[in-house]
């Protein structure tokens, strides 16, 4: 940031995600659905996402909600997790972390719709466990469920990786499965390697919305409490 210059004021409205990826993908689904820009969407600091893929960005996005929380303005905290290995886990971490900030009415599992709260004198609340708040996993598998069942290259790719599994060839670990599912069928589109968030706005990914729908009526659920979401 130049010398001199204030740092933005923090949007009364937020949503806090693990890193840039889910914010493209969520901005995609924000436009296909025409959802109203009244939230921003928030990462860790280029400093703490660089920790990313080192397993501690989660922990430092959870680390950083009690401070979040205690911004002046904040009206209301949306938080996007990836569930990973463990849903239950995760979602008793980020309990955790919401009941040291005063929060006491939260569920001892996640909703299938999302969870949404409100609580006198704290920020109104929600929470979204990748990909679905029931599956263990993360934002790639909520993406790979926007593929086409009838596409023809899925089949092909998820031979290519059951043979490198099963010949244990993969440098990725069996929670990443996803991760190298939907960035090898985006590698074999007609603009190889497209992004997940601009090939959902070019409509290479969406053709089953029932996950998506769901994640987007959460959203509006949470940020615009008052409204109707039209999906026509």
């Amino acid at each position: 940031m130049p010398k001199g210059r204030k740092p933005p004021k923090p949007k009364p409205q937020q949503l806090l995600v693990e890193g840039k990826n889910d914010r493209h993908v969520i901005w995609a689904l924000c436009q296909k659905y025409q959802l109203p820009k009244v939230f921003s969407v928030e990462v860790p600091s280029e400093e703490e996402n660089s920790l990313e893929n080192d397993g501690q960005g989660i922990e430092l996005l959870l680390k950083g909600i009690p401070d979040r929380l205690r911004q002046e303005n904040l009206q209301t905290l949306g938080i996007v997790v990836d569930a990973d290995l463990d849903l239950s886990a995760r979602w008793q971490s980020v309990s955790d972390r919401l009941k040291s900030c005063g929060y006491t009415q939260i569920p001892s599992s996640p909703p299938a719709d999302g969870w949404v709260y409100e609580q006198s004198e704290l920020p109104r609340i929600g929470v979204w466990l990748m990909p679905d708040n029931q599956l263990s996993g993360m934002l790639e598998d909520f993406v790979a469920r926007l593929m086409s069942p009838d596409d023809n290259l899925r089949p092909k790719a998820d031979t290519i990786l059951e043979e490198i599994e099963r010949e244990q060839l993969n440098r990725y670990t069996s929670v990443h499965h996803a991760k190298a599912l939907i960035h090898t069928w985006l590698a074999w589109q007609k603009k190889p390697g497209m992004p997940m968030g601009q090939a959902i706005t070019a409509q290479v990914l969406g053709d089953d919305e029932t996950i998506a729908l769901a994640f987007v009526k959460w959203l509006d659920r949470l940020f615009n409490p008052n409204a109707n979401l039209s999906t026509s």
